[in-house]
């Protein structure tokens, strides 16, 4: 069910790419339940260029960062949803805390982060602009996040 690009694949890709004169976005995250949020994101990122890559934190990564309770999806479930939106080219695994490895292999046209984050901190920034790309970040339509919706459920679900 893996429908992730592995970097080795993808470069190639994306020489043609810029051969090609596309305009090539990068986004990354968890995306574990993916909601109206994470769609409208999407939406307004691949608006930014002709191909939306995002890069996907393993499953072991997300541990890390997030707790030893998530992901609530595994890596291939998240991938194969990713991949089968709309908006969505390429889903790229990566196994560190960050993208910074990998947005440094692909350097892409475009860098974009959810609003929650300061343009200044966004990871890949300085390998992107020193290679003429933009770093930006997108507001959010809703309130809406993978954590809450846990919250509600176990509020909902544990009386």
């Amino acid at each position: 069910m893996n429908s992730a690009t592995s970097l080795s694949e993808f470069r190639n890709i994306c020489e043609k790419f810029k051969t090609d004169g596309k305009k090539v976005v990068f986004t990354n995250g968890v995306f574990d339940l993916i909601h109206s949020g994470h769609v409208d994101y999407l939406v307004k990122a691949k608006k930014l260029g002709d191909i939306l890559i995002v890069g996907l934190n393993s499953d072991e990564s997300v541990k890390r960062i997030k707790g030893e309770k998530r992901p609530i999806l595994k890596q291939e479930e998240r991938a194969f949803v990713l991949t089968n939106l709309k908006p969505v080219d390429y889903v790229i695994l990566f196994e560190e805390d960050t993208p910074e490895k990998l947005i440094s292999e692909i350097i892409p046209d475009v860098l974009v982060k959810g609003a929650d984050w300061s343009v200044k901190k966004i990871v890949g920034k300085d390998s992107v602009e020193q290679n003429g790309g933009k770093v930006m970040n997108i507001e959010f339509v809703n309130d809406q996040s993978t954590s809450k919706i846990i919250d509600l459920i176990v509020k909902r679900y544990s009386k």
